[in-house]
This record gives C-alpha cells, sequence and structure tokens, in this order.
C-alpha cells in the first residue's frame, strides 16, 4: 500500500525544521483556557490524539491529568517519550484505528491534526474511533483553522530560511484541498513535499460528526475561546459529545 504524504512528512527532520518556532505558550494559554471552561475531575483521563511532539500533552500532564499522546510519526513519539511517566503516556497509533473503548474522559484533536485523508469517509471512521475511545459523558475537542478565512488570505508563494535551508512554500486550493508544496534544496539534494488539508466548513464536521454519532456542543473561534466568526476567526474549535 502506497504511504501518503503525511507519514513520509511528519516524519522527515526537516518537518520539525520548518515548524520549529511552535508557540509553546500560546498551546499552553489554550490548555488553561479548555480545561477553565470544561472543568474536568483531576483523575480525568485524556487523549491527545495527533499529538506530535506532545506540547499539549505535557502540559496537561503537569496540571495533573492522565494522558496519554498517540501519533504516526515514529520520530514525533521518539522525542515525547523522554516526558513520559506514570500519568503520561507516549504511543505510535493511526488515528483510524480502534484504541481504548469507553476509557477516556476528554479526547483532544488539536492545531488542525485533521482532514489529511482521502474520503469523506475515513474522515468519519477517524471521528467515529474517537467517539469509541470515550466515556458516556466525554467530550471531543476539535481545533481546526477557519477554512473560509484561510482561503480568503492564501499566500500563494513565500519563502522562509531556517538552519540554513530555504524552503520555498506554495498554497493553492485544488478539489476542496487545501495544498501547500514545499521544496527546497539541503547539502546539494533537492527535497519536495506537501501537505493536503481538506477545507472542512463547520457544516462538513456537523455533518460527518453526526454520522459518527456525536453532536457538537459549543463553538469557539480563537485560542481565548471567543465565539466562531467565520468571516473573521483564525480557528473553528468544536466542544463535542455523543449523540
Amino acid at each position: 500500500m502506497q504511504r501518503k504524504w503525511f507519514q513520509y512528512w511528519f516524519n522527515s527532520p526537516y518537518y520539525h525544521i520548518l515548524y520549529q518556532q511552535r508557540n509553546d505558550a500560546e498551546a499552553e494559554f489554550f490548555i488553561d483556557k479548555l480545561t477553565k471552561y470544561l472543568k474536568p475531575q483531576e483523575d480525568s483521563k485524556m487523549l491527545d490524539i495527533a499529538c506530535g511532539k506532545g506540547r499539549h500533552s505535557i502540559y496537561l500532564n503537569k496540571k495533573g491529568f492522565d494522558v496519554t499522546g498517540i501519533d504516526l510519526s515514529e520520530q514525533s513519539i521518539k522525542y515525547a517519550k523522554q516526558f513520559e511517566n506514570n500519568k503520561l503516556h507516549f504511543l505510535v497509533h493511526d488515528m483510524r484505528k480502534l484504541f481504548y473503548i469507553n476509557y477516556f474522559d476528554v479526547a483532544l484533536n488539536l492545531f488542525t491534526s485533521f482532514g489529511y485523508f482521502d474520503t469523506e469517509k475515513e474522515h468519519v471512521n477517524a471521528l467515529k474511533t474517537f467517539r469509541k475511545c470515550l466515556k458516556a459523558d466525554g467530550m471531543l475537542v476539535l481545533d481546526y483553522f477557519n477554512t473560509a478565512k484561510i482561503i480568503r488570505n492564501l499566500n500563494s508563494c513565500e519563502a522562509k530560511s531556517l538552519d540554513g535551508i530555504t524552503f520555498n512554500i506554495s498554497k493553492n486550493v485544488i478539489e476542496g484541498k487545501i495544498i501547500k508544496k514545499i521544496n527546497f534544496e539541503d547539502k546539494g539534494k533537492i527535497y519536495n513535499f506537501e501537505e493536503r488539508v481538506q477545507a472542512f466548513s463547520f457544516e462538513d464536521f456537523e455533518r460527518m460528526l453526526a454520522k459518527a454519532g456525536m453532536i457538537i456542543e459549543t463553538t469557539f473561534g480563537n485560542y481565548s475561546l471567543d465565539n466562531f466568526d467565520e468571516s473573521s476567526s483564525d480557528r473553528l474549535i468544536l466542544i463535542c459529545k455523543k449523540a
């Protein structure tokens, strides 16, 4: 079976070079706001789906929660494992495959870690696995970009120089996907990667979540948890529960 773009790119050292400036303070600010809103019990079990190097998981664990982080990238999980303790665990796992059942109080899928698959069915199946891993009264937090604003302000070409590498980045919307092409040269070798993320709207999520047996309880538009506004919000943050 042919490997998908995310299986190559997220495991590449260049992915971590390009996105090294990811903001821990912003992630912690968001988690503070989220936990204040959700009011989880002190012994709550949390699942961080597509956790990357674990910045949200690590901070949630510092707040006292029992956290499991899963990600498809072996490199990211290898890095995250150095922070493990008896209430913080990291595993290489595909979000589309069933994990624990009726186990977690909160499942989080943050920082646009969704929309990578080719078909709606695959996305619905992933949402079904998120649902199955939650307890009856469990909550799912899904944090996506605001597609409408992203498309309106699409910067078609840019160059970023990091660690002596110039990344040439182009973005286009093709067949309902936001496609980012990343080209660069390092040590005399030319590399080409891409990111392909579905341009999902609020209505798309509403439909897919319904198919997966979930409903949207609340919607926020940024990490301060202000109301969602399609024309101006940076994020589309969905708080969902089992239907």
